[in-house]
Parts: C-alpha cells; structure tokens; sequence
C-alpha cells in the first residue's frame, strides 16, 4: 500500500519524506512532486467559471477505510510535532524520533 509517505509544505517543498525502498528515493520524490502538480492544477482550475465538475474530483475511486486509519494516525503524529514548542513551523521534520517511528510502524504494517 504505501511504500513512501511525504508531508510537504503550503509552499510545495518537503518537510518529511521517507520510502522503503531507499535505492528509489529519487525516484518517489519525483513521483511525490507531480502528484503535487496534479493537485495544483485541479485546485487552480476551480477558480474559473466553465469548468467540466467530473474533473474537479481528486479523491480514490475505491474504499478508503484502510487509508483513513492511515492518514489520521499520520495527522494526529504530525499535530504532535507541530505542538512541540521547539519545532519553528516549516522546518523538516528530522529530530522527531515518534513521528518517525510512526512512520516505519505505518510501513512495517502496509510491507
């Protein structure tokens, strides 16, 4: 299911990006950063007036159950690295050892 997970910025540059196999890091922060071209281009396109709705949609076509678990455990551990008062907002997440431990638990479960 996931092989990389990625947190990154309002201004489209990462604050954690972690994948397993580590011999195509390259290649995910690619893949990481079209998706996020994708996603620019649809929000970007529904500020104009004629625009087809069917393209507007930018969720999964399947059940999403298992992602939901996933992104909210990701979304609770995030929210604790920002409430450390420690960490500057907008700096890489590297010093946090619980976010990434969550991080490989979250892979170790999906591998």
């Amino acid at each position: 299911m996931a092989v990389c997970i990625a947190v990154i910025a309002k201004e489209n540059y990462p604050l954690y990006i972690r994948s397993t196999p580590t011999e195509n890091e390259l290649k995910f922060h690619y893949m990481v950063h079209t998706s996020l071209d994708v996603v620019d281009e649809k929000i970007s396109a529904m500020g104009k007036a004629l625009v087809d709705q069917r393209e507007l949609y930018l969720g999964l076509l399947y059940p999403t159950k298992d992602y939901k678990v996933m992104f909210r455990k990701l979304h609770n551990s995030y929210t604790v690295v920002m409430c450390n008062p420690f960490y500057n907002s907008g700096d890489r997440i590297q010093s946090s050892r619980a976010f990434d431990n969550m991080v490989t638990s979250m892979m170790i479960q999906v591998c």
